[in-house]
């Protein structure tokens, strides 16, 4: 499970939890539980995705994976290990300030994102369509899932960390699932992905992102970093135009 998690990437899910957390008037310390949960649930998706009967990854940043290091059958089970251990961290995150109230919802969210009408589901759709999707549009249904789906989950739970009141916790949960499906689009740019949408893509993100910066902009001076990660977000995807 070690090996799963602390390999290394980006956390940039994490990232967003103390942005909205910030946003919405808390401090990052109040997001920590939250933050490690969704990490744990990323980290989850990833050694799934590798197994031979999905992706079939031999390695992933430059290591290998963790069923070509301990086993197919050990894969399965670290996954379900952590993302079993991610609820846990919520609860544990309630002991610790959260409200029960705050937290029951916070687990509301992350199964919901996670599970088939998140995550899942994103992977499902990225099964059924194959790699060369030839319309903006499924390609974005396929976003929204997969990657944004948890970023939502950043977004709303930053929040109610807080303890902020229902329309800022939808507010950023709009703003992590914009922010998730512009940084898949800037990644497919990067990685030369769908390379017939590119253009698109490259539009869908500046918009994506404006709308990213309308929310923020209502939030005061405590979005400081939500703004930050969304002109990163743009200039992420410039790169690579």
């Amino acid at each position: 499970m070690r090996y799963a998690v602390l390999g290394g990437g980006k956390r940039i899910r994490p990232m967003v939890t103390i942005a909205a957390c910030e946003a919405a008037g808390g401090r990052a310390e109040q997001a920590l539980g939250p933050c490690c949960a969704l990490e744990l649930v990323h980290a989850y998706s990833l050694v799934h995705d590798d197994l031979p009967c999905m992706d079939d990854d031999a390695e992933r940043r430059g290591m290998p994976t963790v069923h070509v290091a301990f086993g197919e059958a050990n894969a399965v089970l670290v996954g379900d290990a952590l993302l079993t251990r991610a609820f846990e961290c919520i609860g544990r995150a309630s002991a610790e300030g959260m409200s029960a109230a705050a937290a029951a919802q916070a687990v509301q969210v992350l199964a919901a994102e996670a599970g088939i009408d998140g995550m899942v589901g994103g992977q499902a759709l990225d099964i059924a369509f194959g790699q060369d999707i030839q319309d903006l549009e499924q390609l974005e249904r396929v976003h929204a899932l997969k990657t944004g789906a948890l970023y939502a989950a950043a977004g709303a739970m930053g929040a109610l960390s807080a303890g902020a009141d229902a329309s800022v916790v939808e507010s950023l949960r709009r703003w992590g699932r914009n922010f998730g499906v512009a940084f898949q689009h800037a990644d497919d740019v990067l990685d030369d992905d769908q390379v017939s949408l590119r253009e698109q893509a490259l539009a869908r993100v500046d918009g994506l992102v404006g709308e990213c910066d309308a929310i923020s902009s209502g939030l005061g001076a405590g979005a400081g970093a939500l703004r930050a990660l969304a002109a990163w977000v743009r200039a992420r995807a410039r790169r690579g135009a």
